[in-house]
């Protein structure tokens, strides 16, 4: 996020697109209600109508996988309309005339006719987005789970620069991470591309800095495998050891029944969890983790915050801190690590070989943390990025992107879209939630679908249906709802049976390799 949780509740404008916030983020949602109630505007655009949206000004009922032509469509209105803030482009922007040409050819009409948000919407909400700023964007994983997800990230880029919302308060662009500390596992470098602080393999000046912190001779230059590839080349044995460190690929991964086939072929898999998972029943080693509240540690949020996680219990039998564990294999590979604790890791070795970090140190984040980037100590932190219209790169880059439908569309065989999401009372593969009583407040999982489309095939609320894609079929309980548009099934993938992903694709984000989890097509039948 470029800027802040609490900022929400300040801003004038929130445009909230591809995220069921009050369910998958209900604090920040939070935030959102509280700008609601002092009078702010909030737009919304999403393929359902969520309880969000219910408290929007405007909503928007965009096509699944539409997101690129809708966003064009409201920037071609900014820029022929001249709606646009030429100052901040002007002097902080660069290839607007490229992007310029681009957006042009998305007119509202050829917006509407993709997206299936009518021409005069569209105007409203671009004249809207124009006429209250600064503005905050938000979204979630309906933008990134996409194939096409690092282009709807840079078109909602575009769209901010293009207002002069970044670098202000109570605006910028705010993806709110999928996932618990999902931020701070970036942050620390379990990406495949950079170290801790986002500095790049490719960089001879910060391989060779880390070759000296860690005393190793060489590290490599090249950027490694990201989990679908590393997966792919289980079965033909590229990969041949594959270390799963707190993370249920077994049923949160696309196409559980290739999933399964893949961690199936590993000749060496190594599970580091806290709880038996669907994907530890293919584990040769299981390292019985410490939880959350069983050691200290830091976590970093949505925001870039780093806070403290303190321990309140002992982990039980013999589950070890995760840095334990990684400490006493390091150990058996010939490493002598002499950090022992998670304080000693972080003041020692992560705040002083990161800029970002540098200022935040353990005795500093007692209360409520700092968010970086904080390069001294006595730096308080940072709570918005890219100030007054300067960015990491220089000028902000505006980018030329064209809209590329979803890799799998309905057709005659497969006449429905499957969209998949979280449901409040859940999280991810309920490893903890299915554990803790939440069964009580949602015990099986449903098939949301539209009223007409359940008269249409004599289905009736709670009656269990058959839902199948091109790679497996699922026997799963229909929820009949208004907030589901005609045409579209949507499911989360909590439960192991009636599970989402026995359906959706495994098909990528070309770049970050980000799943098409919002996006297949399907067909619903009565179970007779």
């Amino acid at each position: 996020m470029t800027n802040s949780f609490e900022e929400f509740q300040n801003a004038k404008l929130l445009f909230c697109i591809g995220t069921n916030m009050t369910e998958a983020h209900p604090v920040a949602s939070y935030y959102v209600k509280r700008a609601v109630q002092k009078g702010a505007m909030l737009i919304v655009a999403d393929p359902r109508k969520t309880e969000l949206a219910d408290k929007a000004k405007i909503f928007a009922q965009i096509k699944v996988g539409s997101d690129v032509a809708f966003l064009n469509g409201l920037m071609n209105v900014l820029i022929t309309e001249d709606l646009y803030d030429k100052e901040f482009v002007e002097a902080n922007c660069e290839n607007f005339e490229a992007f310029k040409a681009k957006v042009l050819e998305y007119p509202p009409e050829r917006a509407a006719e993709i997206s299936r948000v009518p021409a005069d919407q569209i105007r409203e909400i671009a004249r809207t987005l124009a006429g209250i700023r600064p503005g905050a964007l938000c979204y979630t994983l309906g933008i990134t789970e996409h194939t096409c997800g690092k282009n709807n990230v840079m078109s909602t880029a575009n769209l901010q620069m293009l207002l002069g919302n970044l670098g202000k308060e109570n605006a910028g662009l705010n993806p709110l991470r999928g996932q618990n500390n999902v931020q701070g596992a970036c942050d620390m470098g379990a990406l495949p591309n950079v170290f801790h602080g986002y500095q790049a393999v490719t960089d001879a000046a910060a391989r060779e800095k880390f070759q000296k912190a860690w005393n190793v001779p060489q590290l490599p230059d090249k950027p490694g495998l990201m989990i679908p590839d590393m997966m792919a080349a289980l079965p033909s044995k590229k990969v041949r050891a594959f270390y799963i460190f707190g993370e249920n690929l077994a049923n949160s991964d696309p196409n559980i029944a290739n999933v399964e086939h893949e961690l199936s072929s590993a000749e060496f898999l190594v599970c580091n969890d806290i709880f038996m998972t669907e994907t530890t029943r293919f584990a040769h080693v299981i390292f019985p983790a410490a939880a959350w509240s069983e050691d200290d540690g830091t976590f970093a949020c949505s925001e870039r915050r780093v806070s403290r996680v303190r321990k309140i219990k002992e982990p039980p039998g013999s589950a070890r801190p995760n840095w334990w564990i990684f400490k006493e294999i390091a150990k058996r590979l010939g490493q002598e690590w002499s950090s022992n604790s998670a304080q000693e890791i972080w003041d020692k070795e992560v705040s002083p070989l990161a800029a970002a970090y540098t200022g935040i140190k353990y005795y500093r984040i007692e209360q409520d943390g700092l968010q970086w980037p904080c390069p001294t100590e006595e730096h308080p932190g940072t709570r918005f990025l890219h100030k007054d219209g300067k960015f990491t790169r220089g000028k902000g880059l505006l980018q030329a992107i064209d809209w590329t439908p979803p890799a799998e569309v309905e057709d005659e065989e497969y006449p429905f879209v499957l969209s998949t999401g979280r449901r409040l009372y859940h999280y991810h593969t309920r490893t903890q939630t299915g554990r803790a009583g939440l069964n009580k407040m949602l015990a099986e999982e449903t098939a949301d679908i539209s009223p007409e489309d359940a008269e249409r095939l004599g289905i009736a609320d709670g009656e269990y249906i058959q839902v199948s894609s091109r790679r497996g079929s699922i026997r799963v309980k229909a929820r009949v709802t208004k907030q589901v548009p005609p045409g579209l099934v949507w499911m989360a993938f909590h439960f192991r049976e009636a599970n989402a992903n026995w359906l959706t694709n495994n098909v990528y984000d070309p770049q970050t390799k980000t799943a098409e989890y919002k996006a297949c097509s399907c067909k619903i039948e009565k179970i007779k």
